[in-house]
């Protein structure tokens, strides 16, 4: 049967619409990076895929899709046709794309319309997305320089809850959230970051959508260009770094009770185990250990060891207190101090989170 497969290659509708995907890749492709609302529903399976592309170098397209057929059989198929079948019903706005729009995706297509379902297919499939996407990042970088999109950057003490007054705007990029990291030596999370890939795509689709809102000014918290295991790429990046700095200023007491919270409560319940956590913990220490100098580490592990022992007997955290206070007076405030010297960038208005959050909703009122 011949069917007229419709195809498009809007990717501009596809991020606005944060629309739904189906892609048909192996499992080992879809882990290295993926287009942003897409669910892995492979035609062929790792296995599957490495015997078909061996024909393929070895004897050529056409015995390259006989053994893809032989191997995707009637009673193998159908299965992952109705899985297809019941998204499309789920997402009827879905479209589905394999690596470059062809074969794959193609002859998933014809099966899905034999079903009765129309779907259309991505022109150019992933390549072609992950090319604009990655244009896309740099068209934004250079939005941000020349001045038609202004941006911001918070700063501010470890602790001081930059996250919170970033997530009370909603111009703003949230690069930690993105990278699934707290951007800090203690900041991993108990689940692995994305992939390089996969972050860069989620960040393109943040950028695109704030720039189709007009929206004429973007905050960014300020980070190191690496962000646990991901980074900016350095022309986004320096744009990033070109804004107007704005300083959050909190109380001591506030910054501890603040890592308190995220870097012991929080982080200990996503690894769900106390043993975990201070595997992960001590593990961290370890790696500023030259940093904190030798008494120094000494010191803060010991303190570090009582509050989990004690946290253990007791299940109260409080003792915790005792390291983060150390590591804040001794590691973190220092060598914010230091970068302050190296970046002597004046700020543009700097104060508590109520001043911060109040001058961020009159740039977002006065941009209207």
């Amino acid at each position: 049967m011949n069917f007229d497969l419709a195809t498009s290659d809007d990717f501009r509708a596809l991020v606005l619409n944060q629309t739904p995907l189906i892609d048909v890749r192996a499992p080992v492709e879809f882990v290295k990076g993926a287009i942003p609302h897409a669910v892995n529903l492979p035609l062929m399976q790792d296995e599957e895929r490495r015997l078909v592309g061996l024909c393929y170098k070895e004897q050529g397209q056409q015995k390259a899709i006989q053994l893809g057929h032989e191997l995707v059989n009637e009673s193998v198929r159908a299965p992952r046709i109705q899985a297809w079948c019941e998204f499309k019903r789920q997402h009827p706005q879905a479209l589905i794309y394999c690596f470059r729009g062809g074969l794959r995706s193609k002859i998933s297509q014809q099966w899905i319309t034999q079903a009765g379902l129309e779907i259309t297919r991505i022109q150019g499939g992933y390549k072609a997305f992950r090319q604009y996407l990655m244009q896309s990042l740099d068209e934004m970088a250079d939005k941000l320089v020349s001045g038609q999109r202004k941006p911001w950057v918070l700063a501010g003490r470890t602790g001081s809850g930059k996250t919170q007054v970033l997530n009370s705007v909603d111009f703003a990029v949230d690069l930690e959230g993105l990278a699934q990291h707290r951007g800090s030596t203690f900041g991993r999370h108990a689940w692995a970051q994305p992939s390089q890939i996969d972050f860069e795509n989620q960040l393109a689709y943040r950028m695109i959508q704030l720039d189709a809102q007009a929206q004429p000014n973007w905050l960014f918290e300020d980070e190191a260009r690496n962000i646990g295991s991901v980074h900016l790429t350095p022309t986004l990046f320096d744009a990033i770094k070109s804004g107007g700095r704005i300083l959050l200023e909190t109380p001591f007491e506030l910054r501890r009770q603040n890592i308190l919270t995220e870097y012991v409560i929080e982080a200990q319940a996503e690894y769900g185990d106390l043993a975990a956590w201070v595997d992960y913990m001590q593990s961290r220490f370890e790696r500023i250990a030259k940093r904190l100098g030798g008494v120094g580490y000494a010191k803060v592990r010991q303190a570090f060891d009582q509050a989990w022992l004690w946290q253990e007997r007791t299940c109260d955290p409080v003792k915790h207190l005792d390291w983060i206070d150390q590591l804040l007076t001794d590691y973190y405030d220092p060598m914010y101090d230091y970068q302050l010297k190296c970046y002597p960038r004046p700020f543009v208005m700097q104060g508590h989170a109520t001043e911060v959050k109040a001058y961020l909703q009159n740039l977002a009122s006065n941009s209207h």
